[in-house]
């Protein structure tokens, strides 16, 4: 069993077999109260099936809070289990359920781009173009920022119609592991997708004390 965990718009966790099959899909679409509610999310997904062998988490992008939440508690998941966890980018997740909701509706989806609120006024895109030979879905460019008021030309540019998400499914963020671990392949480094710096910076130099 692959547990899966993305935190990157609200809580989600999931359960599904190597071959696709959905034992558990629990979610809270609440973008904050992460660490409230990922527990008990856990543990729900957890007890649906046998014990996972993998853990698949997203790796955004995302907010830095809600991220650090579900990252750590993957991670912190996998060493109590001692298995391997499985870092995803989340907007992989997504456009993997847009790729086989058009497969399974005979739609073609073409190029497109999945969209999420990174606030501040500002969207996170990443464009996709199609299906690969081991199920996972063709990123065209890597995950960026763009300006609410220049994302549709910024788009326009690159030929791909918008996808908005609310939401990542952790179901998804799972079965696009199980596809990149059948494959031998990575789809994303340990370094979550911050995309921008975190509020809080050390001070450049230590205070003197007197």
């Amino acid at each position: 069993m692959i547990l899966g965990i993305d935190t990157s718009l609200g809580t989600a966790v999931a359960a599904i077999t190597p071959d696709g099959e959905v034992l558990a899909d629990e979610q809270s679409l609440n973008p904050l109260g992460h660490a409230e509610v990922i527990g008990d999310l856990l543990r729900r997904a957890g007890s649906a099936g046998p014990a996972p062998t993998h853990v698949a988490v997203g790796m955004g992008p995302g907010p830095f809070t809600g991220l650090r939440v579900g990252i750590a508690t993957a991670r912190a998941f996998a060493l109590g289990r001692g298995i391997p966890s499985v870092p995803v980018p989340s907007h992989d997740g997504v456009a993997l359920e847009i790729l086989l909701h058009g497969a399974l509706t005979d739609t073609d989806p073409g190029r497109f781009a999945v969209v999420t609120d990174a606030r501040r006024k500002e969207f996170a895109f990443t464009v996709y173009d199609g299906i690969d030979d081991d199920g996972l879905p063709v990123r065209v460019t890597d995950a960026a920022l763009a300006p609410r008021d220049a994302l549709d030309d910024r788009l326009a540019e690159l030929g791909a119609a918008r996808r908005d998400a609310a939401a990542v499914s952790a179901a998804m963020i799972a079965l696009a592991a199980a596809r990149a671990l059948g494959a031998g392949r990575t789809l994303a480094g340990p370094e979550p997708l911050y995309l921008r710096s975190p509020d809080v910076v050390a001070a450049h130099a230590p205070k003197r004390v007197s």
